[in-house]
């Protein structure tokens, strides 16, 4: 195993010797919330590789940065990536960012720092801001354990059988949503999940920043009334002990389905992680699942 080692002060190095990829974090909506670090990385590299250009050019005229820019999204990646890992392999400071938040966290970006780290390249994050921290800090939810989901499925089958998925968990889950899917989606929640604690965030750190709080119910109901715009960040509460208790078990068959739908897997590598989350082997789980699809009852 590789370590990228780099100064405590992650100094750039003005040698030319070595190039470093430098993952920067972006304000999400107020150009305030940016490092000290942040910036001084952009200004000192030799070129920032953007999601769109001119959404980033606004935050460099804002602070004075002349550094030039190039375009790297989910449209350009496959060919622009090698172009900038041979840019840093002659020697190329780079820093990578999205138009808002962290690269990579449902942005543009694993491609090219999984290139950069296959090709021995140090890769450097410089923390930012991203919305669904922001989101969890002033939900007022115990998020000690969570998990996010980025963007739900948008057609409604796919969403639903995800969805199932979360039906027994113990964890608080968080996700974007497009305001004009939101109500379908929180009718969802309601009938999948049930009538859970709830925060809906929009417009973290922007100008009409606005939580809502309370029931699905409730919050689907306030909606209606008055349906939101902007960037849109949902916070569930965990599943109380009674609802979880009062889910009905699924089946492996559900459960396999579920996952290969949600996470895009095959089947083998489906049926793998339903035996992970029952705490049984492959084996076993797959044992089960033949019974099922025989109609043979079994013990669990």
């Amino acid at each position: 195993m590789s370590r990228n080692g780099h100064g405590r002060s992650a100094r750039i190095p003005d040698n030319g010797a070595t190039g470093r990829l430098y993952v920067v974090g972006t304000p999400i909506g107020n150009l305030e919330d940016i490092t000290l670090r942040a910036l001084r990385t952009l200004k000192e590299v030799d070129v920032i590789a953007c999601e769109d250009t001119r959404q980033t050019q606004q935050l460099l005229n804002h602070y004075s940065i002349p550094t030039r820019t190039v375009s790297y999204h989910q449209h350009n990646e496959m060919t622009r990536a090698p172009e900038l890992i041979l840019q840093m392999e002659e020697g190329s400071q780079i820093a990578l960012v999205s138009d808002a938040g962290m690269p990579g966290i449902s942005d543009p970006g694993y491609r090219l720092v999984h290139l950069a780290i296959r090709h021995e390249i140090p890769v450097i994050p410089v923390p930012g801001v991203s919305a669904f921290v922001a989101a969890i800090s002033a939900s007022g939810l115990p998020v000690d354990e969570f998990r996010f989901l980025g963007f739900l499925p948008s057609k409604k089958s796919a969403r639903r059988k995800g969805l199932k998925l979360l039906a027994d968990s113990s964890k608080a889950v968080i996700f974007y949503e497009a305001p004009h899917r939101l109500v379908e989606m929180l009718g969802d929640l309601l009938e999948v999940l049930g009538d859970r604690t709830a925060v809906v965030a929009r417009e973290v750190t922007k100008a009409h920043e606005e939580f809502l709080r309370g029931t699905v119910s409730e919050v689907l109901e306030a909606i209606k009334r008055q349906p939101v715009k902007g960037e849109i960040t949902v916070i569930l509460g965990a599943a109380t002990a009674e609802a979880q208790k009062a889910q009905p078990a699924k089946s492996i068959s559900e459960e396999l389905e579920g996952i290969m739908t949600s996470e895009g897997l095959a089947e083998r590598d489906a049926l793998k992680v339903v035996a992970r989350q029952r705490g049984i082997s492959k084996s076993e789980a797959y044992r089960q699942w033949q019974a099922e699809r025989r109609g043979v009852s079994h013990s669990s």
